[in-house]
């Protein structure tokens, strides 16, 4: 005798054809699940500003070297010195980000999970705009100016700012080389530190926007330096609550706080990880991130998110950097 069944072979997930399988309900939950790295430490760091022209320019300056010699009595000053010799204007180009958006006149007429209509669709496009936007910042890309020829403007990444090669920028303000290596122990660590400490002399509060092998590589200093002449830093941790902390999180350094934070890891920065102080960090906005809706032309709605921008590194110096970082 032939038996009704939940799957028949004239009856596919399409419910075509004839047999009992037709007649039975689908079970589609409401929930949308997005699989996808969506935040943005880097341009959350920095501060905001606004940009009025496609290249945005700020000034920096240095003190000069401390004098110790004594000054005879009653000398005259007969010489005089101009305190702006050394000032140098830095800049950066803005770098327009967009991402458009199409649903069909059918599509947005139906019931959909998600939903999958066009405010949706204009949601999920804001969020990729800003992570576009961050991982240019990320990016080691240098700058470059429209030229009409399928070249368009584009900012400078922090690779490229975070870079003692870089002849773009003068020499008394780019990142010093003891602020950047290419590998990573616990030495090295509180080497970088001491030379950020060294350009303007405060205990500073760093970021560390790190990626996954640098994270993991830090955290791991606790545990095993790979030193066999030196000891390893031990923590005695009550075990009541069955719980063992091996994240690191804030280091506390002679030359001040360094928080650490990851990166995003859509980003490309898996060995890589960016010494940042927020207070010489800012991303200026020329057009503010915005929604514009095109016309329907009996397709269905469309639009587009756009924003135009640029990352401002006041002062190269106040950064450092590590890369090529692999964790065994």
């Amino acid at each position: 005798m032939a038996i009704s069944n939940t799957y028949q072979p004239n009856a596919p997930a399409a419910k075509t054809g004839t047999g009992s399988a037709v007649s039975n309900r689908e079970d589609l939950s409401t929930e949308l699940s997005i699989l996808a790295p969506e935040q943005t430490p880097l341009l959350s760091l920095a501060s905001k500003g606004k940009a009025n022209s496609t290249f945005t320019e700020w000034t920096v300056d240095i003190l000069s070297t401390p004098v110790t010699t004594g000054i005879a009595e009653g000398a005259d000053v007969t010489s005089f010195t101009n305190q702006f010799t050394n000032r140098a204007r830095l800049g950066n180009y803005v770098q327009t980000f967009r991402d458009d958006y199409l649903v069909s006149n059918l599509q947005q007429a139906v019931s959909s999970v998600g939903p999958a209509d066009f405010a949706q669709a204009e949601v999920k496009s804001i969020k990729q705009v800003k992570r576009n936007v961050e991982a240019t910042i990320s990016g080691t890309q240098d700058y470059s100016v429209e030229n009409g020829a399928g070249t368009p403007y584009s900012m400078r990444g922090l690779g490229s700012w975070i870079n003692n090669g870089n002849t773009a920028i003068p020499a008394a303000y780019r990142t010093p080389a003891a602020s950047i290596d290419t590998s990573l122990t616990e030495t090295k660590l509180n080497a970088i530190l001491a030379s950020i400490f060294t350009q303007n002399g405060e205990m500073n509060a760093l970021t560390l926007v790190a990626g996954t092998a640098v994270r993991r590589t830090i955290s791991n200093f606790t545990r095993n330096d790979g030193n066999s002449n030196e000891n390893v830093y031990n923590v005695m941790q009550d075990a009541t609550s069955k719980t063992i902390t091996l994240s690191v999180s804030l280091y506390d350094s002679d030359f001040g706080m360094l928080k650490i934070v990851n990166a995003n890891p859509a980003c490309t920065l898996t060995g890589t990880a960016y010494f940042l102080n927020p207070k010489y960090l800012a991303f200026n906005t020329l057009i503010p991130m915005g929604s514009k809706r095109l016309e329907d032309q009996g397709g269905g709605p469309r639009g587009f998110v756009d924003m135009t921008g640029t990352l401002c590194v006041k002062h190269p110096g106040a950064f450092g950097k590590v890369t090529g970082v692999t964790f065994p």
